[in-house]
């Protein structure tokens, strides 16, 4: 039986990917409305996503920075996907932060790690 090689991509390169979205949601935030709040939180907080991503990379038990910027990002694009319901950028921001909170989780707690 062959071994198992893993999963199809890699947590940490989903991880970038996901950094990468919110950063340009922050940067095009910016460029729309020429909203400073929007381009500072994205950067700020896809930079943080980045590097949790590139912890994770290097050390896959290391979740916990990539997991408090995206549940964070889950609450906070979440009370605003609530209250204001519309779906961009604060609907598709939540999903992707809290599917990232659940991909973690799962990484974390599904399987020990040697």
């Amino acid at each position: 039986m062959p071994k198992d090689s893993g999963p199809l991509v890699p947590l940490h390169w989903l991880g970038f990917g996901y950094a990468a979205l919110v950063a340009s949601g922050g940067i095009i935030g910016y460029a729309k409305a020429g909203s400073v709040p929007s381009l500072a939180a994205g950067l700020l907080f896809g930079g943080l996503a980045g590097l949790g991503s590139y912890q994770l990379s290097q050390d896959p038990k290391n979740v916990w920075l990539f997991l408090v910027t995206s549940g964070t990002l889950a609450g906070i694009m979440g009370m605003r996907f609530y209250n204001s319901r519309k779906f961009m950028p604060a609907g598709l921001i939540a999903g992707a932060s809290l599917l990232m909170v659940v991909k973690l989780g799962i990484s974390a707690l599904g399987k020990p790690h040697q």
